[in-house]
């Protein structure tokens, strides 16, 4: 009876030893910053909007794919559709984060009637969302919200 009593203790022991050494990683990866974030992969434009209500840009800057580097640098390349036939199929600008990591600064202007800096709404894995206000069609400056995709 002793012996197994004494075998039921150890089968007991190591399976709570086994079951214990199962758990969750004790130093789980630090969250990617948002230079990780935006460099991590080329962005391309998924939808807009002005006021809550979509907005549609030019299908010339739809197609357009945005590529970060970690060093401030990056590319725009046009897609398939160029706004006007003589641009080039891809130009450099330059990027950092100012005010904190809550404005986005790129030295050349995205979107016509916008400037060179877009606030951060929010920046995940997949998905970056900017807003920046732009005069549409030469009327009051409005506040449009642009997501960007990988």
């Amino acid at each position: 009876m002793k012996k197994q009593l004494l075998s039921l203790s150890l089968l007991i022991s190591a399976s709570l030893f086994l079951f214990s050494s199962c758990g969750k990683d004790e130093n789980p990866p630090a969250p990617k910053t948002k230079t990780q974030l935006l460099t991590q992969s080329s962005w391309k434009y998924k939808s807009s909007t002005v006021g809550g209500a979509a907005y549609t840009i030019q299908a010339c800057i739809q197609d357009n794919i945005y590529t970060y580097a970690a060093a401030g640098t990056g590319t725009i390349d046009e897609g398939a559709t160029r706004c006007n036939a003589g641009d080039p199929q891809t130009s450099s600008f330059t990027w950092n984060f100012q005010s904190g990591e809550t404005v986005l600064y790129i030295s050349t202007i995205l979107f016509t009637g916008g400037s060179n800096t877009f606030t951060l709404v929010s920046l995940t894995e997949t998905e970056a969302v900017v807003s920046q206000g732009i005069t549409l069609g030469g009327g009051p400056t409005q506040n449009v919200v642009v997501t960007f995709q990988h």
